[in-house]
């Protein structure tokens, strides 16, 4: 739960800052183009080509940042693809559409803007929702959580010492016990030994 919740903390506040960064990119180029006003004042057509352009690249290049952060979550979560690449297709829809809008609309028609860029943009927030709220898979977040508790580097010499030379001394301590165990003496035979010889009693 705590790693679960540190990936989606991340993957939205990441998401705003995106989000944020593409809305002034796209001012930046309405008002490096033609202005604000000279977007309210020109008629839709050639006039607004240069400034639907710039809009569409920009936006395109967002696409593909969001996309990427998504596919992260979508892998540390264990998510499903399909919505990963509708979420991505369906951004770049939006992005063409959007700079299509800019191209044709005209400021003060409702009806010059199409009502089904409204619902794409429901479709896209719902993905993003369902690409938020995955739940991660156990240890698929490893890294954060050494992250948040600040281990890094191999293990400590002396532990790695303790555990290499554990088992060898254990070992060596069961050899001598094994070793002074009594073994029980072997049977004598009944009646008189026989007296050792090479086949001649005396000799």
């Amino acid at each position: 739960m705590f790693t679960s919740n540190i990936g989606r903390l991340r993957f939205f506040l990441y998401s705003l800052g995106l989000a944020v960064a593409e809305t002034v990119v796209i001012v930046v180029c309405i008002v490096s183009t033609i202005g604000f006003e000279g977007l309210l004042n020109s008629a839709p057509g050639p006039s607004r080509q240069g400034m639907a352009g710039a809009v569409l690249i920009a936006s395109l290049i967002f696409v593909a940042l969001r996309g990427n952060l998504a596919a992260c979550r979508t892998r540390d979560a264990n998510g499903r693809r399909w919505i990963l690449w509708a979420y991505i297709a369906l951004s770049a829809v939006y992005a063409l559409l959007q700079a299509g809008v800019l191209l044709v609309v005209k400021f003060g028609d409702p009806e010059s803007i199409p009502g089904g860029l409204n619902l794409l943009g429901l479709s896209i927030f719902g993905l993003w929702c369902t690409i938020l709220w995955a739940k991660p898979v156990a240890g698929s977040n490893i890294d954060e959580l050494t992250d948040v508790f600040e281990f890094d580097g191999p293990l400590p010499a002396s532990t790695r010492t303790g555990r290499a030379t554990a088992p060898a001394t254990s070992s060596r301590a069961a050899a001598p016990a094994a070793s002074a165990a009594r073994v029980p003496p072997a049977p004598q035979p009944f009646g008189r030994p026989r007296p050792a010889g090479f086949g001649k009693r005396g000799v």
